[in-house]
């Protein structure tokens, strides 16, 4: 049965494209989310990006016909622009007229009387379907692109296989399995006789076999994998043939040490890349400093820290070729092998060559995402590191954020690999709050 949608303002400022997720049903914007979408189109962020290609889209729409009659859309739908001047009346005293939400419920309210399709709601803000419920009006979050943490795709699995199987893949190095699996997908072999004879490989789709983690016999820069989990990411990160690896995971499972360990053997021991770039998006964790001095190296430092302590933590048990201990960061930048790029001026760039690291990645929404991967030129590979349980952003949540978008919208795709990280490995102490706090 059709529907009436009438979308909120965040929903558009969320998802531009929102329109096409509820086909054939009729999509009724109110004339007040016309006016707050034109208080943000000068925006400089991505809010103002979405802003403008909503007005962009209901422009285009017009030269079609009347958008207060309907235009069918290219999906069979049909997309309205409504006022709800006649209904502002019926609301209850305690919602005032002049504010935005209630004359965009005053919409409902009149589609629920004048037509005979049920009327459904769509906002992201909670407080405002709380109002709706209040007045008898359905109300929906937008769940379109949302990833519930819990469900999404683990990059791994265990898969129970006779004996012989487990021996044919220490010995042939590959081995068939009938077992529904994505391509690039870690998997432990479990010999169904004897639990403890296992092995650990990655599934290639295109041979329909598991082969062996191609990890080195030395430490990594000093880092040696300590879980199950760490050996597929660390396949993954030293792994060529893998452009974009995802790797999530709660505080102190080893995502950001594990990424620079593995950029740095690629870029400045084997030199595959020219150089490791390293970026995390800029939010607060609690109330801000305000404005930081200096020039853009200077601003980005306090943001980077954790990048920097890091890379001095690999340098203090590395040696160089002259058999002399390594001065740490600094000395990379120094040498233009390690770099800093802020997020905020990389649209419009390429980047070819480089083992780009995006730490924090939880904090990006899905576009912010898809424009950080279509940065990347001939030959560079990405990684995207972070915990959606520790989300500084305001505008996204644990299902919505960028990272869990991107694992589930690219897991089975050869160029791209994921794991998810479970234990812990910084210290008793970080694990016991991690679980715990």
């Amino acid at each position: 049965m059709k529907k009436n949608y009438v979308l909120d303002t965040n929903v558009l400022l969320h998802d531009p494209e929102a329109h096409r997720a509820f086909e054939d049903n009729t999509v009724n914007i109110p004339i007040t989310v016309i006016e707050e979408i034109d208080r943000f189109k000068k925006n400089l962020d991505e809010i103002g990006r979405n802003a403008r290609h909503v007005s962009r889209y209901l422009d285009g729409l017009r030269l079609s016909g009347d958008l207060r009659e309907g235009i069918q859309t290219e999906g069979g739908g049909t997309v309205r622009v409504l006022f709800g001047l006649n209904y502002v009346d019926r609301l209850p005293p305690e919602l005032a007229v002049g504010k935005g939400d209630n004359r965009i419920l005053a919409v409902c309210l009149a589609l629920k009387d004048t037509e005979d399709l049920p009327v459904v709601f769509v906002t992201k803000d909670t407080n405002l379907r709380i109002k709706a419920n209040a007045l008898g009006i359905r109300a929906e979050d937008y769940e379109r692109g949302k990833v519930r943490p819990d469900e999404m795709y683990t990059g791994a699995a265990e898969v129970s296989v006779p004996k012989d199987a487990v021996d044919r893949f220490f010995r042939d190095g590959a081995v068939e399995v009938s077992a529904d699996l994505s391509d690039n997908q870690y998997v432990c072999l479990v010999d169904e006789q004897n639990p403890q004879h296992t092995g650990l490989g990655r599934f290639v789709k295109k041979g329909g076999q598991v082969v062996p983690l191609r990890l080195p016999k030395d430490p990594t820069w000093g880092i040696h994998p300590r879980n199950r989990e760490q050996r597929y990411a660390m396949d993954a990160l030293l792994d060529d043939r893998i452009q974009l690896v995802t790797l999530v995971g709660k505080a102190g499972t080893g995502k950001t040490l594990l990424a620079i360990a593995a950029g740095l053997q690629k870029s400045v021991e084997e030199e595959v890349y020219k150089r490791l770039l390293v970026s995390r998006p800029i939010f607060p964790m609690g109330r801000d400093v305000g404005f930081l001095p200096g020039d853009i190296q200077e601003k980005l430092r306090p943001w980077m820290q954790p990048i920097f302590d890091n890379v001095d933590f690999l340098f203090s048990g590395v040696e160089d070729r002259d058999g002399r201990r390594r001065r740490g960061y600094q000395e990379l930048m120094d040498m233009d092998m390690l770099s800093l790029e802020p997020l905020t001026y990389i649209r419009g760039r390429s980047i070819p060559y480089q083992y780009m690291i995006v730490d924090e990645a939880q904090n990006l929404t899905p576009h912010e995402i898809k424009t950080i991967i279509t940065r990347a030129g001939e030959g560079t590979k990405i990684v995207l590191t972070g915990d959606p349980y520790q989300i500084d952003n305001p505008y996204i949540d644990a299902t919505s954020n960028g990272l869990t978008y991107c694992v589930q919208r690219l897991k089975n795709q050869a160029l791209a690999a994921h794991v998810t990280l479970v234990k812990g490995e910084r210290s008793p102490l970080a694990e016991l709050a991690a679980n715990v706090l």
